[in-house]
């Protein structure tokens, strides 16, 4: 597979695997499977892996860095850190708000280290920015993991503009994780711009929107009851059939050029710019297998510009979050 930069100095797989659904979020767990998806994917050519300590919570570190430690020399693993989670809890229901202190950094990173079996965290991301927390004051912190050698690179995730430059003269930001897709569009103008003026990875995550763009998700019912899915606006029973609608249509386009909706929503996002890394996440290896393949689909303007104007974000219905999760967007 071809290579894409981020930052100055970490080449990784145009397209990267978002482990997350493997132990969170998304219901129907499998180790097993997910071992040996990790596993393919190295031999396709995936080099880019991404977790989270509240993933489980802790459950998807583990679960990486076990899959992974044959591979270490090969991959570039992500982690994140950022969340208060409420002990005996689990999957998203662990999360009770940000926090971003200083000793917090430390005290997360050197735990994902041990979980991860790792020396290093190749990249380290603030997993959401924390209003009560200067970012210069969490930078400066994980900074200071960079200079011990705990860490390689840095990142922020679901950051505004603003805040990317107050941390970039802190400490070069290698990677800025936000979700981005056909139906969610947030990051364009100025945050993409951004980064691309300050040499800044753009790494979006549910690149095929949480699933909904491979056109393979109609109604609430085809996802089990305690996915994290059900909680959202767009996932409710009287948004779906109409935004399944528009996915129809991408399927359309998909078929006439020979690929499948899911490529096709993928190749879109691989082709906004070569700065840019999207992570989909795939539980089995069919799937993996499938998104592995839309990294090489070339796009032309003309057909950039029909799909984004077929599948404008304010043609779907639904929020990204309900007003419970509402905090975690803020920047």
């Amino acid at each position: 597979m071809k290579t894409r930069k981020i930052g100055s100095d970490l080449a990784v797989s145009a397209v990267g695997l978002g482990c997350m659904g493997m132990s969170h979020a998304y219901g129907g767990q499998d180790e097993a499977e997910s071992i040996r998806t990790l596993h393919r994917a190295v031999e396709l050519g995936v080099t880019f892996f991404d977790t989270a300590e509240v993933y489980g919570p802790f459950e998807n570190e583990i679960l990486v860095g076990k899959a992974l430690k044959a591979y270490r020399d090969k991959v570039v693993i992500a982690t994140k850190f950022g969340f208060r989670i409420d002990a005996g809890k689990q999957g998203v229901n662990a999360m009770s708000g940000v926090d971003s202190r200083p000793d917090h950094v430390r005290e997360v990173a050197e735990a994902s280290l041990k979980r991860l079996g790792v020396d290093a965290i190749d990249l380290f991301y603030q997993h959401r920015v924390d209003p009560q927390v200067p970012i210069e004051d969490t930078v400066g912190a994980m900074a200071d993991l960079v200079k011990e050698g705990k860490v390689r690179a840095l990142g922020l995730s679901e950051a505004g503009a603003d805040i990317i430059r107050r941390a970039h003269a802190v400490h070069p930001i290698s990677a800025l994780q936000s979700e981005y897709s056909l139906w969610t569009r947030d990051p364009e103008g100025e945050i993409l711009d951004t980064c691309r003026e300050l040499g800044i990875g753009f790494v979006p995550f549910s690149p095929l929107g949480r699933g909904f763009l491979t056109g393979k998700i109609q109604k609430p019912e085809d996802f089990g009851p305690d996915d994290f899915r059900r909680t959202l606006p767009r996932f409710s029973p009287e948004n779906m059939a109409g935004n399944a609608s528009l996915v129809r249509m991408l399927e359309e386009m998909a078929t006439e050029k020979g690929v499948t909706a899911a490529q096709l929503a993928l190749a879109w996002v691989v082709n906004q710019g070569d700065f840019i890394v999207p992570i989909p996440g795939a539980r089995k290896i069919a799937h993996l297998e499938q998104n592995v393949a839309a990294a090489d689909i070339a796009l032309t303007l003309e057909e950039l510009k029909t799909l984004g104007d077929m599948l404008a974000p304010e043609k779907f219905a639904g929020t990204r979050y309900g007003s419970a999760g509402a905090w975690v967007t803020k920047r």
